[in-house]
């Protein structure tokens, strides 16, 4: 890449490289997939239901019409968008797919300030029109998605595998925790599936307990016999020159989005909770949407909002204490007994009263945490990968498709006699 002139791209407006229109109501929705109703279906901030037919099955652009401005969905599967957005499908003779989709990625947040609505934003097909973006030729478009999609074809690579690592953990603590199936094979002669010292460990019945049906001998316990929750609090002693921020709206499902840098003295006042390695951090306000995360070698800078509850386990055995904490059927129960107005929240007492089956041998929880941890870790490693590469990706996004920064004859980029090489 060099740095030049971009005197040869035109300077065109969306409308005149794309069509822009309005999404329609579905003719049937579904909360969840079904053998039926496959389709999902796209509202302003993302799929709301699936339905049985598709009304687009090109990739298309899609955002908000009413409702959520600014956010930007790029749909390649066949797809049904709502009435409430705005459909956006480029002309392929003349600007390419992703190339748009990363223009708009810039452009959108613009979108709020041309609002026509009063009381839920508003916007028309000709306010996406009117976007004005620089046009290089499809050989030069081709390249830049290139360079930025290699970028986010790994960091959605490294989201799937953490989907499935995580499910992987997840299906082990389900079987013998939950299910207890290797202890209702032993007890109707079946094969538990296990190496023999392992199998050896689980008894071979089940009795009743205060809890629900659990294998014999195993207790019941609670959260606080083997936690402590909001154990560290950001103190105004504690020698720290800057604060790195998690705030409840930046987390869902064990992901956190964005983490806030503050110089010590300006953070916002709910920047107390300390974290430290193998904390399950919980949020308090709508415990049932999912806004949960596991703390695996933080900084010492990182804090969390006094929305969440941050449980720390006493005897190190974490991956069993977030699997448990952070399944749907926690979530939900943990929903229930929230209560407030606009945001309902859990006190962090109902968190600590939790209980949960446990096994008389301690080898067991050990050899869950053997299997399960280095999946999570794992897992974190490619966190932490995504967010650099998403930091490349940000970096060069503004420069390449204003074309501050220029490829060097984009043709050879593409189809590189030998090695590729890309000059810097």
């Amino acid at each position: 890449m060099s740095s030049a002139s971009n005197a040869d791209w035109l300077q065109v407006s969306v409308g005149k490289v794309a069509d822009v229109t309005s999404g329609k109501r579905p003719p049937v929705v579904s909360v969840a997939p079904l053998s039926d109703s496959q389709i999902p279906v796209f509202g302003g901030s993302g799929v709301t239901g699936y339905t049985r037919e598709a009304l687009f099955t090109e990739p298309v652009l899609v955002t908000g019409r009413v409702g959520t401005l600014g956010l930007l969905q790029k749909v390649t599967e066949p797809s049904w968008p709502s009435d409430n957005t705005l459909v956006i499908r480029p002309n392929p003779k003349v600007v390419e797919f992703r190339y748009l989709g990363y223009c708009l990625d810039l452009l959108i947040g613009r979108l709020a300030a041309f609002n026509r609505g009063t009381s839920n934003p508003l916007i028309v097909q000709q306010d996406i029109k009117r976007l004005e973006l620089a046009l290089p030729s499809l050989a030069e478009q081709r390249a830049i998605e290139h360079i930025l999609g290699t970028l986010d074809d790994k960091i959605e690579l490294n989201r799937r595998m953490n989907e499935t690592l995580e499910a992987m953990a997840r299906a082990i603590f389900k079987s013998w925790f939950v299910d207890f199936d290797p202890v209702r094979a032993k007890a109707e002669g079946r094969d538990p599936g296990l190496p023999k010292p392992l199998a050896d460990l689980f008894p071979d019945s089940i009795d009743d307990s205060e809890l629900k049906e659990i294998p014999k001998g195993w207790q019941v316990v609670t959260v606080a016999d083997l936690a402590d929750i909001n154990a560290r609090t950001l103190g105004r002693s504690d020698p720290l020159d800057v604060i790195d921020y998690i705030e409840i709206s930046e987390v869902m499902h064990g992901e956190v989005a964005n983490i806030v840098r503050y110089k010590r003295g300006t953070e916002p006042s709910r920047a107390r909770r300390r974290l430290a390695h193998g904390d399950t951090v919980l949020s308090t306000v709508r415990p049932d949407r999912g806004a949960h995360f596991l703390c695996l070698n933080p900084p010492e800078t990182l804090v969390a909002s006094t929305g969440f509850a941050v449980v720390s386990p006493r005897d190190g055995d974490w991956a069993f204490l977030y699997t448990a904490l952070t399944n749907r059927e926690v979530g939900e129960k943990l929903g229930r007994l929230a209560d407030g107005g606009a945001y309902p929240a859990v006190r962090h007492e109902a968190i600590a009263s939790l209980r949960l089956p446990l096994p008389t041998a301690p080898q067991i929880r050990s050899q869950f945490e053997a299997l399960a941890r280095p999946l999570f870790e794992r897992s974190a490693h490619n966190r932490t990968e995504s967010i650099a590469l998403a930091s490349i990706r940000d970096t060069l996004l503004p420069k390449l498709i204003s074309g501050e920064r220029r490829i060097k004859d984009a043709e050879r980029f593409l189809h590189p006699r030998g090695t590729q090489r890309t000059e810097g």
